[in-house]
């Protein structure tokens, strides 16, 4: 009777770890300030009671679903949303760039994401300078694009830093160490565009960079690839030299490489992927330890033929296993506001694919966290998903 009882307390024990392994306990949602995408509305810009009235909006809305971090956009386009002495205030936030700023959204929103036990992880782009749609006469004479022209290059109508330059990264360390120095923010966090991702067989203009730093490289695509490697690199170490606690997040777009090119890649036939057209080579961050959690965008649904949700979720949950990198994924309600215009059917208007993704999620333990693109079209609550989301959280917790 004491060996059955014994067996007995082993296995429920046994079944109980395994649910804590399936369950998600990082419950994001971006807040994407580019673009006036999520925050502030345009309507907002430079009234400062109404963008708190919308964040609250925003934050309370999110805490009611179960959501407990956020990941800011303080940084869209080499600006601030923020007090920063190195670059100027986003005209997304004040109507003008390099306007002056009469509050700091930034300290005001981590006391208010803390106050409802939700963490803050802000959210940098760490090359671009303008979106290809804005005029650069709108960039104003502060930013470091109009002081230093020889720092950056053009392509597809927008402007990047130079990733092949030294002083790329010392300026977005600088920028990292300036906010995580001086912020109580739980991570930094970088998504997809590292380099840009390619328009109509356009070269990218860095032969003479190359030319003038190839660091022992011939290939040029290897080079690039380093050029964000050593980045990567360095803003981890500026991190952990100042706030070792402050984790350091990426979410690449969602397919490394495809198996067609690379045996160990994806069975996917995506027409962009992270290692040969951004030249991130995530994978390389993962098993090094430069980043501390990966979140890939799999904003495709389950079944899809080119790009499998279902398949990707378990492939990266194979690139992390046996690391110290955490694996959460990146979700996409909005396109299930999207395809109300769509009138053929399909996955993500004949049901709610997010919850059947979020199902999916639970069966597969390395997968310990989801968050949602993006925070507006999320809280319209297309196809009832707040409550799907609302649904299942609590029966993690229950």
């Amino acid at each position: 009777m004491v060996k059955l009882r014994n067996i007995v307390t082993i296995v429920l024990c046994t079944l109980s770890l395994c649910t804590l392994s399936a369950e998600v306990s990082f419950r994001g949602a971006w807040i994407a300030t580019v673009a006036n995408i999520d925050w502030p509305s345009e309507e907002a810009a430079g009234d400062t009671a109404k963008q708190k009235a919308e964040m609250l909006f925003e934050l309370d809305s999110l805490e009611s679903l179960g959501i407990n971090a956020i990941i800011f956009q303080v940084r869209p386009t080499a600006d601030a949303l923020y007090y920063s002495q190195f670059e100027p205030t986003s005209h997304w936030l004040t109507g003008k760039q390099g306007a002056p700023l009469v509050w700091d959204p930034l300290e005001w929103t981590i006391e208010q994401a803390h106050a409802r036990n939700m963490e803050v992880h802000v959210w940098l782009n760490p090359y671009r300078v303008n979106l290809a749609k804005t005029d650069t006469s709108e960039i104003c004479a502060e930013h470091v694009w109009r002081q230093h022209p020889e720092w950056f290059w053009e392509y597809a109508k927008q402007w990047y830093f130079n990733p092949g330059l030294p002083i790329t990264r010392a300026w977005i360390c600088m920028i990292v160490q300036d906010i995580v120095s001086r912020y109580d923010v739980q991570g930094i966090h970088m998504d997809d565009y590292f380099y840009p991702y390619p328009v109509g067989g356009q070269p990218l203009p860095d032969e003479d960079t190359f030319a003038a730093y190839p660091r022992g490289f011939t290939d040029i695509r290897d080079w690039r690839r380093d050029n964000v490697n050593l980045a990567i690199q360095d803003i981890r170490n500026t991190i952990k030299e100042c706030k070792p606690e402050v984790q350091f997040g990426i979410s690449p777009f969602g397919v490394w490489r495809n198996a067609s090119v690379d045996p160990t890649g994806s069975q996917t036939r995506a027409g962009i992927t992270n290692y040969d057209d951004l030249y991130a080579d995530i994978r390389l961050w993962i098993k090094n330890g430069w980043i501390d959690y990966v979140l890939p965008q799999l904003y495709w649904e389950i079944g899809k033929k080119v790009a499998d949700y279902e398949i990707l979720a378990n492939w990266w949950a194979n690139e992390v296993r046996g690391t110290d990198c955490k694996l959460y994924i990146g979700m996409a309600p909005y396109r299930l506001e999207e395809a109300k215009a769509n009138a053929k059917a399909n996955a993500w208007n004949t049901g709610n694919e997010i919850g059947r993704q979020m199902r999916l999620n639970r069966t597969i333990p390395e997968i310990t966290g989801e968050c949602f693109y993006s925070t507006r079209p999320l809280l319209r609550n297309p196809r009832g998903v707040c409550d799907t989301i609302k649904q299942i959280y609590s029966e993690q917790t229950e």
